[in-house]
């Protein structure tokens, strides 16, 4: 399938590389290509364990982090943070994503955006995330009992909420929050890494480490 070709995958299907289904975005990413010909410039692919414990879902690539190498949170501030953070809770073979050809490694979790495409100004439109909605649906419809799914801001919180097709009223984002799913899963509630909020002071360190160190902990009770 050409890269113009419209998108025929299937509604279970968790990824399309070649996905169009949102003109806007399919638009810019034809410009960002022609400007920057050497970056991925495509939907960016979830990545890690086919079936974690731990889905970590932020909100869409950044220009010149996951839109440029293909992994998510790779290549800007945002995923310093992150994967330092995974590595240190035993979730990454190593504290640094510096390419998706680093031979890093995932343990027992996976990292997706709510929208798979790099969306002007980091502000996909409210059609955009609800177009995409149906690929994160068929993730966390893979997840093992007990799992965790950590949203990294409001906009990923909503999508997994209307992913499971629950009243948003009924779950509230907040910091560090905890909700349960169904199929005895749990939605644990982060503010974004990104570096206006660490910059600003509003998610430090310790905030971040205390969210993931509640997602061990969850999983851990399982085992």
């Amino acid at each position: 399938m050409s890269r113009h070709s419209a998108s025929t995958s299937a509604v279970s299907t968790t990824f399309d590389l070649d996905c169009r289904r949102c003109p806007r975005l399919s638009r810019f990413l034809d410009e960002v290509q022609q400007d920057y010909p050497d970056y991925h410039a495509r939907p960016v692919a979830p990545f890690g364990a086919a079936r974690p414990s731990l889905l970590v879902v932020g909100l869409a690539p950044g220009m010149h982090g996951a839109n440029a190498t293909g992994r998510p949170f790779t290549g800007d501030h945002a995923g310093i943070l992150l994967y330092q953070t995974l590595f240190d809770h035993g979730f990454s073979s190593a504290p640094v994503s510096e390419s998706a050809r680093d031979g890093l490694k995932l343990r027992d979790c996976r990292i997706t955006n709510a929208v798979k495409c790099l969306p002007p100004q980091n502000k996909p439109l409210g059609a955009e995330i609800k177009a995409c909605n149906d690929f994160l649906r068929a993730e966390l419809e893979g997840l093992k009992k007990g799992a965790v799914v950590l949203a990294l801001g409001s906009i990923a919180h909503q999508s997994v909420v209307r992913a499971f097709g629950l009243r948003q009223k009924d779950f509230r984002f907040a910091h560090n929050a905890l909700h349960e799913l169904p199929g005895g899963r749990h939605l644990l509630d982060s503010y974004h890494c990104s570096r206006y909020n660490t910059q600003t002071r509003r998610l430090t360190e310790p905030m971040f480490h205390a969210v993931f160190q509640r997602a061990r902990e969850l999983i851990d009770a399982r085992a």
